[in-house]
C-alpha cells in the first residue's frame, strides 16, 4: 500500500509517516518506480509507534526498543528488554519531577492572585 492508504489506516499523517522513517522506526519497501510500499505489518508497527510516543518515549528511545513492543488484544505492550526498564524509570522520574514543579508554580500563582 502507497504511504496516502497506511495514512488514513492508521491516523498518523503522510508527513508523520515520512518522519518515522527517517528516525527509522519504519522502513517501507520500493517499488520499482521509487514509490514507498507498505505493508500490513506496517499498519502494525505504526499502532506501536503511535502508543510508545502517547507514552512519552523519544525516537530515538523507540527506536532502540521497538523490537521489543508487542501487539495484541490489549494494545501494544513492551517486553521487558536489557535496559528498557533503566530507561522507563528514568522518564517516569522525569515525569514526577514536572509534576511536582508544576504543582509548585500553581501554588505560587495561586498565592499571588489571591485577594484579601
Amino acid at each position: 500500500m502507497q504511504i496516502g492508504e497506511l495514512a488514513r489506516k492508521t491516523g498518523v499523517s503522510a508527513r508523520a509517516l515520512r518522519h518515522y522513517e527517517d528516525r527509522g522506526l519504519l522502513i517501507p519497501e520500493r517499488t520499482s518506480g521509487g514509490y514507498r510500499d507498505y505493508s500490513e505489518e506496517d499498519v502494525t508497527r505504526v499502532a506501536q509507534i503511535k502508543a510508545m510516543i502517547a507514552a512519552g518515549l523519544s525516537t530515538a528511545t523507540i527506536r532502540r526498543y521497538l523490537d521489543c513492543a508487542r501487539s495484541g488484544d490489549h494494545g501494544t505492550t513492551l517486553e521487558m528488554c536489557p535496559d528498557l526498564r533503566t530507561e522507563l524509570d528514568l522518564i517516569a522520574e522525569s515525569l514526577t519531577a514536572k509534576q511536582a514543579h508544576l504543582r509548585d508554580t500553581q501554588q505560587r500563582l495561586e498565592a499571588i492572585t489571591l485577594f484579601p
